[in-house]
């Protein structure tokens, strides 16, 4: 097996193409310049001692070298042994509540952001884990399906905010029943949902679609953000503060953290709630519950070490644009007696 480490590079050959093509236009006019300088057999006594042929093979070792010395900057690797690596883990969804009331500042910055923050924080623990991200409010929607690239999954969760969802409110069944797709029922890998809400749910059957995903072993763990005062909403228009949101009526909402319905669901898993407000304690809570899960074998992936190739293509260009350093282009007596030529 072989690879290359630096491939664009490979756009480099673009020079030699260059080369070729002044080498022979160089060659064109020569040719059109004799023939208007004296006629072919005179020309031929006046340069006896010029070797047509040594010309082209001086521009083949320039070429030959040249394109020697960028695939060495190419860097090719050829694989030298194969070993097996077992990762353990389990599988992790995020459900992200992304509903207008987390936007409130009862907690710095917003309870948005502050579950942003618990979750990224949260992937900085995992080890061989792989996790997915499900967004919701009135509605849900997959994110990102189940990976173990953690940087494409921080990326991801930075983007979410309350545009994703059209339809407004929360609605915590939803984003459960999404999340329960993520997992296929005969898989032997745990399976955690950790569910990140201010727990004011506006859909009804929440707990019976805990109860449907505890049949399938996923686990709950709901996290809590936001105070029981509660605040409210603001609405802002290039980071300031412009009016809050407002009901029908007029009044000016107060969203509150409803920590009963995040118990609830997390009870009819065997799971746990955490006040999701202090991010230390929060994290060694998580920790505690993901240390208490046993991790199951998630993959076996080959790993092949590779080793650099570069030094034997550097090597033979140095030989070969050395050798037309010291090659002339008129003709040599003893190569001339050989007749290597044919000249």
């Amino acid at each position: 097996m072989f690879e290359f480490e630096n491939t664009s590079y490979f756009y480099l050959l673009a020079i030699v193409g260059f080369f070729v093509a002044l080498f022979l236009f160089g060659r064109l006019r020569v040719k059109l310049a004799r023939k208007k300088f004296a006629q072919e057999s005179a020309l031929q006594k006046l340069i006896q001692e010029r070797s047509t042929s040594k010309t082209w093979l001086k521009a083949g070792l320039f070429l030959l070298g040249l394109s020697a010395v960028i695939i060495a900057l190419v860097n090719p690797k050829v694989g030298t042994k194969t070993e097996t690596a077992k990762r353990q883990g389990i599988d992790i969804v995020f459900a992200l509540d992304v509903s207008k009331s987390m936007l409130c500042e009862d907690v710095a910055p917003n309870r948005l952001e502050k579950s942003k923050q618990i979750i990224s924080q949260i992937m900085n623990q995992l080890g061989g884990d792989r996790v997915g991200l499900v967004a919701y409010a009135g509605s849900a929607f997959p994110v990102l399906p189940i990976t173990s690239d953690f940087g494409v999954a921080r990326m991801f969760l930075q983007s979410a905010n309350p545009t994703m969802v059209s339809s407004q409110g929360t609605s915590l069944n939803d984003a459960i029943q999404i999340s329960a797709g993520y997992f296929e029922e005969d898989s032997k890998v745990n399976k955690l949902l950790i569910l990140i809400s201010d727990g004011e749910d506006h859909s009804e059957g929440a707990s019976d679609a805990a109860e449907e995903a505890n049949k399938i072993g996923l686990k709950i763990l709901t996290i809590g953000v936001g105070t029981e005062q509660g605040g409210p909403i603001p609405l802002k228009e290039n980071g300031i503060t412009k009016s809050f949101q407002r009901d029908n009526a007029g009044q000016v909402v107060t969203t509150k953290r409803n920590e009963a319905s995040l118990k609830e669901i997390a009870d009819a898993t065997n799971g746990a709630y955490v006040n999701g407000n202090e991010t230390k304690g929060t994290l060694e809570a998580v920790k505690a519950a993901l240390d208490n899960i046993e991790k199951s074998d998630l993959e076996s992936k080959e790993y092949t070490d590779f080793n650099s190739q570069f030094q034997w293509f550097i090597g033979l260009a140095l030989l070969l644009l050395f050798i037309d350093f010291l090659m002339l282009e008129r003709t040599t007596a003893w190569l001339k007696k050989l007749n290597l030529f044919n000249e």
